[in-house]
């Protein structure tokens, strides 16, 4: 396993490899600033070189800020936030659209906002929604070369990005209009990720697959 991870996020990828070798496995981490081409086209040179090849990637890297209004948002802010989440995912796939030929898996992290968009996210839901339009266009493209590409949608996850990148008033009751009435966490998303990259998926491409409490995601 490689995981790729932005440098001040090394604690927590150190911590990941530790559990992953505890289990018995090899994680390889290849820290990077995903917001260059530059910067994509190495970590996928290294990923394969350190994996001797490979198999599945997930894109799961991604930006967010909230505002109140559209006046507010920085234009590096807008910047940012489409060159992580969009343009990374882009370049990644086509710098490793090759070693993935005959039986590789894309699978991309798009969002329920991409459905459902809250207007302090402006710029982070329209990201999600261009996702969603890459990977439909991503499996038409590389299905005929053996690749499969999806996405998973979560809706209200519980992470770190959360109370990092929202106004506390927004934290409080984050997930409660769900129907299920609560945010869902990390490991509830994790199984949606392993299908579509499994061979049980085999037949499953261009397709979205949303893990929201059930919020609406067509």
């Amino acid at each position: 396993m490689a995981i790729s991870f932005l440098p001040e996020e090394q604690a927590d990828a150190d911590d990941t490899a530790e559990v992953i070798a505890g289990d018995g496995g090899t994680c390889h981490l290849l820290p990077a600033d995903a917001r260059t081409l530059e910067a994509n086209r190495e970590l996928a040179e290294r990923a394969v070189d350190v994996l001797g090849g490979l198999d599945v990637l997930i894109c799961n890297a991604a930006y967010q800020m909230t505002y109140d209004s559209i006046e507010e948002f920085p234009s590096e802010q807008i910047e940012r936030t489409f060159e992580t989440n969009v343009f990374s995912p882009f370049w990644l796939v086509q710098a490793l659209a090759k070693d993935l030929e005959d039986g590789g898996s894309v699978i991309i992290t798009t969002s329920v906002q991409a459905y459902q968009p809250s207007e302090h996210l402006l710029d982070y839901a329209a990201t999600k929604a261009a996702l969603n339009n890459l990977v439909v266009n991503l499996a038409s493209d590389l299905g005929p070369r053996g690749i499969r590409v999806n996405a998973v949608a979560p809706g209200p996850i519980w992470t770190p990005l959360i109370p990092a990148t929202m106004a506390p008033d927004k934290v409080s009751g984050f997930g409660a209009t769900t129907p299920l009435g609560r945010a869902g966490h990390p490991v509830e998303v994790a199984a949606a990720y392993v299908f579509l990259a499994s061979d049980e998926a085999s037949y499953v491409s261009g397709t979205v697959v949303g893990v929201t409490g059930g919020k609406a995601v067509f």
